[in-house]
């Protein structure tokens, strides 16, 4: 075997707080294409950062063998690039949660174009063709002239990835690539991914095992922060499938038990269910456009209490947008037709008049909520929707929402910042914080992001279970059909708006 690109020995994080349970050994040499696999809170992302260089080890554990070129070394930034969808606007992000649909803010978003220009003119060495074709294949070209505020997650992927591209570099380390990408955007980037594996050497965090690329050459297996095998990829797969198997099973095979709605919410959602709230969304025919770009266009739908809806559709057909406008949101809401729990937007209710009724998670939530806060105060930051926590909590309301985190299977997380958690750690926080206030309404825009297949499992069970109570309506979006509870009866299918 030739001589690994990166090698570790003993490897322990210099900062104790971002060191695993215990010391490790890994090496990588050129083409040995490698997947990082564990469930949430593992460690997966936190080895990543400290393979990749982006977290310093103790002593003389890293070492790093990469080509020079012709003009001599390369710094150890310009050999490995980690691309991590936690911030997936390029420095570009919004102030606030709604500032994506809030046009009367004067802070302008750059266009796709703009973004990769900036790339391509920071790029150590002038893009070959290759690279031109890796941008390409992509997808994302056909974007272009958007603004990126209007772009899905899946296409702000697509862009964070093309960036990366342009530093052509000899190691790329992808955490969780396939989230929020649909269909066939995902069968586009394991083609790329293919052709990037021919030409650099790839490391691939994944929480599912159907997404472990099948050029892949070993494993690394990690749980509660230890590094606990690192193996063949066909020995990892002939065991790996049954095992997560077994733990699937192991919680299927448990009952769901929720936590009783606390009696001052009980007259929340005797409001909700007043005749005149029967109806809780109807859009007449509406249309979002920005700058000709149509979001959406010509939505008939009406959403009656107690209905569960499936609403799915490729990336950049609008799912987003629509839930911005029921979850008031988007100012847009109020130049068009749409009624919301028996209120014609516009007609004197406030926002929180609408979002006291709503339990709300999505990956743009996800994206802008950086607060360090215990994680109980987070989910808690739920019964007042709010990005944080500026209310007083009761100490029956910390119970509370103590026990829906029980329910998620995250008691253990409660009194942790939750900042130091891993992401899908804090994406299953932030899915509890939609649950807390027992909303008569749930909108759930791709919820699963990021959780291993035992907490998809769980989190599907308690959606599941939640629905059989009387009144509750759900939305709920995914690109993996097999995610969708039972409970739903009805299907709404967006396509891609045709631009003005």
């Amino acid at each position: 075997m030739s001589q690994p690109l990166i090698s570790i020995h003993r490897g322990v994080a210099r900062h104790p707080q971002y060191r695993l349970a215990a010391p490790y050994d890994f090496s990588i040499a050129p083409r040995q294409h490698t997947v990082i696999y564990g469930p949430n809170g593992s460690g997966k992302t936190m080895l990543a950062q400290q393979i990749s260089g982006a977290r310093a080890l103790l002593g003389d554990a890293y070492r790093t063998h990469f080509a020079a070129t012709t003009e001599g070394p390369l710094r150890l930034s310009e050999c490995i690039r980690c691309i991590s969808f936690r911030s997936v606007y390029g420095g570009a992000e919004p102030a606030y949660y709604q500032q994506r649909w809030n046009r009367a803010d004067e802070q302008p978003f750059p266009s796709v174009a703009e973004l990769l220009q900036r790339s391509r003119a920071a790029a150590d060495h002038e893009p070959d063709a290759e690279v031109e074709q890796w941008v390409e294949a992509t997808g994302i070209l056909a974007h272009l002239d958007k603004p990126i505020n209007l772009l899905s997650s899946g296409e702000l992927r697509r862009l964070q990835t093309a960036r990366m591209l342009y530093t052509r570099p000899q190691l790329l380390v992808i955490d969780n690539p396939y989230i929020g990408l649909d269909k066939e955007a995902r069968a586009t980037f394991a083609r790329l991914l293919r052709q990037l594996a021919e030409r650099l050497t790839l490391i691939v965090v994944v929480s599912r095992i159907d997404d472990i690329p099948p050029f892949t050459r070993q494993v690394v297996s990690m749980d509660c922060g230890h590094v606990v095998a690192t193996e063949p990829y066909a020995d990892f797969m002939a065991r790996a499938t049954t095992c997560e198997a077994t733990a699937v099973a192991r919680v299927q095979a448990q009952p769901v038990s929720l936590p009783p709605c606390p009696s001052q919410w009980a007259a929340r959602h005797e409001e909700a269910a007043t005749e005149k709230a029967a109806i809780v969304a109807h859009f007449d025919h509406v249309s979002v456009c920005y700058d000709g770009h149509y979001l959406l266009r010509d939505i008939d739908w009406q959403v009656k209490r107690g209905e569960h809806w499936a609403l799915t559709g490729p990336n950049g057909a609008g799912k987003s947008t629509l839930l911005s406008l029921v979850c008031a949101d988007n100012p847009q809401a109020y130049a068009t037709p749409i009624t919301l729990f028996g209120h014609r937007r516009g007609s004197g209710e406030s926002i929180w008049d609408i979002k006291k009724h709503i339990g709300y998670v999505a990956p743009e939530l996800f994206t802008t909520y950086h607060k360090s806060l215990p994680a109980i105060d987070i989910a808690a930051s739920g019964l007042h929707d709010t990005i944080g926590l500026y209310k007083r909590v009761t100490d029956s309301e910390r119970d509370h929402c103590r026990r829906w985190l029980q329910t998620f299977g995250c008691g253990h997380l409660a009194n942790r910042d939750y900042l130091s958690l891993s992401e899908g750690e804090q994406r299953l926080i932030l899915l509890v914080r939609a649950f807390v206030k027992h909303p008569s309404l749930l909108i759930l825009d791709e919820p699963f992001h990021g959780l291993d297949a035992a907490h998809r499992a769980l989190a599907r069970a308690v959606i599941e279970a939640y629905m059989q109570q009387a009144d509750k309506t759900l939305i709920m979006v995914t690109h993996y059909p097999e995610e969708l509870p039972p409970c739903i009866d009805h299907h709404l299918r967006l396509e891609r708006a045709v631009l003005s």
